[in-house]
């Protein structure tokens, strides 16, 4: 019997391995001022071995004559720029998550020209090897720098919350609990007048940076109404608003990039570890990978979603029976649970359009009954 050759079995394999038979292979280590480059011949032989500015002008000055090569650099800050750049001038760009690759992250000789062609010798072998991600579009990195921004001065005002507050209790004084964006030089009148004066320019601060993130939230619904209308239908779930839904939309941006909804709470990183060896298995951490913001307002919508004054749900019900199966942690486990099904609930009425039935199960046991 005749064996079937992978090229028949899969044409874009066989056509990308047409593309980059004779080609070289480039591996680049991104730096913030200059870049390290090390091209490999089609045997695999170090052919050249450079340094360029990491600028629009220098990289499409050096790659912008060269013919079809695969190009491999590692994420990073410049990252969605370059990649986005050397696909624009005919090259094949893999931007590899050089972390969860051993032979760079944790190799005793670590250095910018070696980082470099390892990078260059796994693309040539196999780039699945390099663990590649893919950028968002520019667009959508442009749409969600107001997200990024409203997150930077959230911080800003927790930390400054958090000064007047430490500041104030070294006085053996304390400032009345609210939130932070109900805490203002108001606040102030139960201080001391001379303690009061000093505090004035902290608190003023604060209610400066709120109306800052009030006018981020007034962009960030806008630019959901009008670009994105699909945030509607992952609004219908109680705990998600217009934050949580644009940042999922942007995050992952192409719905039909998982082939099922599951696979979202992998790649937000909401999956347990697995370390199987045998018949041991241990009960592991989140792996904690993928976007972080993202994953913090998934468990922040996990918690709205699980409060005693929110909505009866499915998602509320099953949480709260796996809250009450015991343990210290058993709800810090119950809310993460709640946040990776969220994620997974998110991408499915996303990729179907369906109407959001909160107590679907409930009713349907309601009527078995």
């Amino acid at each position: 019997m005749k064996k079937h050759s992978n090229s028949r079995q899969n044409p874009q394999r066989a056509n990308r391995a047409r593309q980059t038979k004779g080609s070289d292979t480039i591996g680049m280590d991104l730096g913030d001022k200059t870049s390290r480059v090390c091209v490999l011949d089609h045997s695999g032989d170090v052919v050249k071995e450079t340094s360029v500015a990491t600028t629009k002008k220098a990289l499409v000055a050096m790659f912008g004559a060269m013919k079809h090569c695969r190009i491999a650099i590692e994420v990073g800050t410049h990252s969605p720029w370059v990649s986005r750049l050397l696909k624009s001038l005919g090259h094949e760009a893999i931007v590899a998550n050089a972390r969860q690759v051993k032979l760079i992250s944790q190799s005793s000789r670590k250095n910018d020209k070696l980082d470099a062609q390892m990078l260059a010798r796994l693309a040539r072998m196999d780039p699945a090897l390099l663990r590649p991600i893919r950028h968002r579009s520019e667009e959508a990195q442009k749409d969600l720098v107001t997200i990024r921004i409203r997150a930077a001065l959230v911080e800003a005002r927790t930390g400054l919350v958090n000064a007047a507050r430490g500041l104030t209790k070294a006085f053996g004084e304390r400032l009345r609990s609210c939130d932070a964006d109900q805490m203002g030089v108001e606040k102030l009148e139960e201080l001391p007048v001379d303690l009061r004066e000093k505090l004035k320019p902290l608190l003023a601060e604060v209610k400066s940076l709120t109306e800052k993130i009030q006018e981020c939230d007034g962009k960030i619904e806008q630019i959901a109404r009008d670009r994105y209308p699909e945030t509607k239908l992952l609004r219908q779930v109680s705990g998600v608003g217009p934050l949580i839904a644009l940042t999922y939309i942007l995050t992952i941006e192409d719905k039909q990039r998982f082939p099922k909804s599951r696979d979202v709470g992998c790649y937000i990183g909401l999956r347990p570890k697995q370390s199987e060896s045998g018949e041991r298995q241990p009960e592991l951490r989140i792996t904690k990978e993928g976007d972080v913001y993202l994953r913090k307002l998934l468990v922040q919508g996990a918690h709205c979603i699980m409060a005693k004054r929110a909505p009866d749900t499915d998602l509320k019900r099953w949480g709260t029976k796996l809250a009450g199966r015991g343990g210290k942690n058993a709800r810090k486990r119950a809310i993460v649970a709640v946040a990776r099904k969220l994620a997974i609930l998110l991408h499915h009425l996303w990729a179907t359009g369906e109407v959001y039935e909160p107590l679907r199960h409930g009713n349907a046991l309601a009527k078995a009954a």
